[in-house]
């Protein structure tokens, strides 16, 4: 489908977004992922408020994982970063010219990190935060080698339709594609990283997998036998992706849902660029060759359940907004 032919129409982007500060994710069980990822993954955690942690690697953001309870996996919504609350109040001005539905009206944020955001819905109902003013955080870099996270590097979405949702993140949010993989994938960047959100055509909305960026190729590495020192395994990795050219490793949480090590993510010369089509290959997914294929349980794990996000919670101005969606009928 054309871009010009969806219910939302804009010509400019509603705002800049500066990075990617967070992710929130819904699990049954949150005291058993804020173990895994607190005491296991490497994080650590800043805050909590009965069974929701808010957990922080070692950059300035300050948290980037928001573990909240729900019936079953799902993406809460991830948080962008913009550079004002002007920005903030400015983008909501345009979203609701473009009829972009708000689950949040722009103000104070009331969770650990404080400041100034709002919240909009998808066309597939997924939670974008745009935000401002976030309580400041310096930054930790861990001591000696030891294997702690520095930011989520990137976080890949399921979508029934890869076309219109990037189209839906490039012309209204004003991010750029880097690359595509075939037309299953597509990349995408706000800043100088080659992709903070990809995008993968699945047959049902959800969550692939949250990637959390190492410091060095190193501590990439000293990660992963830190995991295998608790008896955790890759899933697939270690390995380097083609588009993106960064280190990958598998792993699954106490949910059942798929994090991501990687380190060394290639930067952009917005000047010198080409976005290219790659092709999907075994040594372009891998090009050391080490990885091997993904094990059955990880790419079940990064079909993930179908969801409908917050599309119920809300009503767009223009009743085609939505995608249809499948029916949630459980994980794959």
């Amino acid at each position: 489908m054309l871009y010009s032919q969806l219910p939302v129409l804009t010509d400019q982007p509603v705002c800049r977004l500066r990075s990617l500060r967070s992710v929130t994710l819904s699990v049954p069980d949150p005291l058993a992922s804020r173990d895994f990822y607190h005491e296991v993954w490497g994080l650590s955690t800043v805050d909590e408020d009965g069974d929701r942690f808010w957990l922080r690697a070692t950059g300035t953001e300050h948290h980037v994982l928001d573990l909240c309870r729900g019936d079953s996996n799902a993406l809460g919504g991830f948080s962008f970063a913009l550079g004002t609350p002007r920005e903030v109040d400015d983008a909501a001005r345009a979203l609701e010219r473009i009829g972009v539905p708000l689950l949040r009206e722009p103000g104070p944020l009331g969770d650990a990190g404080g400041g100034y955001g709002l919240a909009l819905v998808d066309p597939e109902g997924r939670t974008v935060e745009l935000s401002a003013d976030v309580h400041a955080v310096s930054s930790q870099e861990p001591a000696g080698r030891r294997a702690i996270p520095r930011k989520i590097a990137h976080v890949v979405l399921n979508t029934t339709d890869i076309e219109r949702i990037t189209a839906f993140y490039t012309q209204v949010l004003g991010m750029r594609v880097s690359d595509w993989s075939e037309r299953q994938m597509s990349f995408l960047r706000c800043n100088s990283e080659h992709h903070v959100i990809a995008l993968n055509q699945a047959a049902w909305p959800a969550l692939n997998h949250v990637a959390y960026e190492m410091t060095s190729i190193d501590h990439f590495m000293r990660g992963i036998g830190n995991l295998r020192s608790h008896g955790i395994s890759p899933q697939w990795g270690p390995g380097r992706h083609g588009p993106g050219d960064n280190t990958f490793s598998y792993f699954t949480d106490p949910a059942g849902l798929v994090c991501e090590y990687t380190s060394e993510v290639a930067q952009i010369d917005e000047d010198a660029w080409l976005c290219r089509t790659w092709r999907r290959t075994p040594e372009l997914s891998d090009q050391w060759g080490t990885a091997g294929p993904p094990t059955t349980a990880v790419r079940s794990a990064m079909a993930g359940i179908p969801d409908h996000g917050a599309s119920s919670l809300v009503t767009p101005r223009d009743p085609d907004y939505f995608i249809a969606l499948p029916e949630p009928v459980g994980a794959a």
